[in-house]
């Protein structure tokens, strides 16, 4: 999947399951299925576009887990997962995290609409694992919502592009009912210079495919997002568990090589927008 807002917060709010009230909420009421091991499984669609950079736009299946279990927590991330294994301690005005995550690429490798992009050719599959930390302040404005900062570094392990990328996000949550949860997000993603290449240039042989010209891409801050998604709890109670539906609008924007590459520049746009519409169950 792509490093994408969209994408992220959708699979964020999917596996979240309209249920991530923060621990300060979930001790003011009498019965809470915070209060102990969960899971959430959801699964959504998201309209996004076909590729980093690109103007024509797909549906895509978004499916989703999250959990805590034994102190560890499940948290999504696009195409994988990230584990959270500092348990959070009651009462606490911040909370830590930190632990490995693994994630699957698939830019353009494969549903490419445009036809001359199409004609440069598929890329391999990345698989990336690596480390994700953050930091949590509860109770920013008022006793139930939470602020987060939080970094995801990762490499390709899969000889795809075979290099480095990390993406500094920042997240605020707050209840605006018992039912309603909205969440609003920012991110900026760092791509190393094999990423870029592999991405973002257009190789002698892509160039004679394609028609495109050639172009040698170099690392760098290569995209930034804002979205806001709505989580609406169908029982009334965000602390219940059970059936949620979800919502999200997003808009991110191509930099630097990202934004200059012929797959952006003369076959795409820098500006990206996505929607998605989700469910999910909590027990």
């Amino acid at each position: 999947m792509h490093n994408s807002i969209g994408t992220a917060l959708l699979v964020t709010a999917l596996a979240a399951g309209a249920v991530s009230a923060s621990p300060a909420q979930a001790r003011d009421e009498d019965k809470s299925i915070l209060e102990g091991d969960t899971l959430t499984i959801g699964l959504g669609a998201l309209e996004r576009p076909s590729y980093n950079g690109s103007d024509d736009y797909v549906l895509a299946p978004i499916p989703a887990i999250r959990g805590r279990i034994e102190g560890v927590t499940i948290n999504p991330r696009q195409g994988g997962v990230a584990l959270d294994v500092i348990p959070d301690t009651p009462d606490a005005k911040i909370d830590f995290a930190l632990g490995p995550m693994a994630s699957v690429s698939l830019n353009r490798t494969g549903r490419i609409k445009d036809p001359v992009v199409r004609a440069a050719g598929k890329l391999d599959t990345a698989i990336e694992v690596g480390a994700s930390a953050g930091v949590t302040v509860n109770r920013v404005l008022h006793g139930y919502d939470w602020l987060t900062v939080s970094v995801d570094v990762k490499r390709d392990v899969a000889g795809a592009y075979d290099g480095v990328t990390w993406m500094p996000s920042v997240s605020y949550s707050t209840p605006v009912s018992k039912a309603v949860l909205v969440t609003a997000m920012a991110y900026a993603h760092h791509a190393g210079d094999k990423y870029a290449r592999y991405y973002y240039s257009v190789t002698p042989a892509q160039a004679a495919a394609s028609g495109l010209p050639e172009y040698s891409a170099k690392g760098g801050w290569d995209k930034v997002g804002v979205g806001t998604l709505v989580a609406w709890d169908l029982s009334g109670n965000l602390l219940d568990g059970g059936w949620s539906v979800l919502g999200l609008a997003s808009y991110s924007r191509m930099l630097g090589d990202g934004q200059d590459t012929p797959y952006t520049a003369l076959r795409g746009s820098k500006s990206q927008w996505m929607g998605g519409l989700g469910i999910a169950y909590t027990f």
